[in-house]
């Protein structure tokens, strides 16, 4: 089966009643799929959303399936700055073409794929004494040099539960109306390159569990623009 995904259109709402979040620019986890190390911040409300398109191939089956969707992630910082709780989740269109003898049937199907309550909460944070101690005002290549310090990344810690609403079938057959994920967290901050790592099982206590790893690299040439990409692999 040949798979084509497309996230078109990104954007992302912030709602903050404090002046907490770790960095100047608002911590989105968009338009990427890898969960970034650092929460939204404390009291921050944050909700990013994307839309999807697809177009399947089934080999075996003959047929062909475009996909339409929406992905959507409700973020929220409690407690303190360590400490986010979110929901995420994504709602999928998609209509299969099967051919029947000359003809072809249409088959369209509209509901949830998965919805996920978590919370990530960061264990290690390397840059917060570094920001403490403050730029090298003498000396521009003492900033910038490489230190072996920098390959020590944030850390943080996710673990959250999925939730089968209704009767969707995206679902696995016979699947469980709740079941774990968790995943280990990393990121690295290069000045203007950041590493983000993930590494996730899902579903790992029922009978098709999923394990992953996210890899995504992001350069930002000024504060208005960056690229990034992003490489996954599921077992």
């Amino acid at each position: 089966m040949k798979k084509f995904l497309l996230v078109a259109i990104c954007f992302f709402g912030n709602f903050s009643f404090v002046n907490a979040q770790y960095t100047e620019t608002i911590n989105s986890n968009r338009p990427g799929d890898s969960q970034g190390a650092f929460s939204v911040g404390t009291n921050v409300l944050q909700l990013e959303t994307a839309l999807r398109l697809g177009h399947d191939e089934h080999a075996l089956r003959n047929t062909e399936t475009d996909l339409f969707g929406l992905i959507y992630a409700l973020r929220f910082g409690i407690g303190f700055e360590r400490l986010e709780v979110n929901w995420m989740g994504s709602f999928l269109s998609s209509t299969e073409n099967i051919p029947s003898g000359a003809n072809e049937d249409e088959l369209k199907i509209r509901n949830f794929e998965y919805n996920t309550l978590g919370f990530k909460y960061l264990f290690y944070d390397p840059y917060k004494k570094r920001s403490l101690e403050g730029p090298n005002i003498r000396s521009w290549k003492a900033n910038f040099k490489f230190r072996w310090r920098d390959l020590i990344p944030a850390v943080s810690l996710y673990a959250g539960a999925n939730f089968a609403l209704g009767d969707s079938p995206y679902y696995i057959p016979n699947e469980p109306q709740m079941s774990p994920k968790v995943a280990l967290i990393t990121q690295h901050n290069f000045h203007s390159w950041v590493l983000v790592m993930n590494f996730v099982m899902d579903k790992f206590t029922t009978d098709f569990p999923t394990t992953s790893g996210i890899f995504t690299l992001t350069h930002s040439f000024n504060p208005h623009f960056a690229v990034f990409g992003e490489y996954q692999a599921i077992k």
